[in-house]
């Protein structure tokens, strides 16, 4: 097995509760959350980003609006809709379940000597 491609199934598996929690903080531009991304050291690429964003939008999870900029063509900031907040609510208490199930199993404890036999 591949663990470089094992790892991208797992970041690809929780970006979008991530991109989804950068932009429940606040209004945000891409290239913002690409940032916010790269701050907690989980690389995501524009080429990533755009296409989710997309589904997002078409999904009624995030709405964007329009911003003129002095420095070049307009841009779109993302917000989440009631809808988005309601998934990311369920996606926030699945992430945590999740994490105490895994944590769970992957706890290092001596082994049970009934286990054993």
């Amino acid at each position: 097995m591949n663990i470089e491609n094992t790892a991208s199934q797992m970041r690809k598996g929780v970006l979008e509760f991530c991109v989804l929690s950068v932009i429940r903080q606040g209004e945000a531009y891409p290239s913002d959350i690409i940032e916010a991304m790269k701050a907690a050291n989980f690389q995501l690429l524009e080429g990533t980003l755009y296409p989710l964003l997309t589904r997002l939008k078409n999904s009624g999870m995030v709405t964007y609006r329009w911003v003129e900029s002095s420095s070049g063509p307009p841009r779109k900031y993302f917000n989440l809709t009631d809808s988005g907040l309601q998934f990311y609510q369920e996606l926030e208490s699945t992430w945590t379940e999740m994490v105490n199930a895994v944590g769970t199993v992957t706890a290092h404890r001596p082994p049970d000597s009934a286990t054993l036999t």
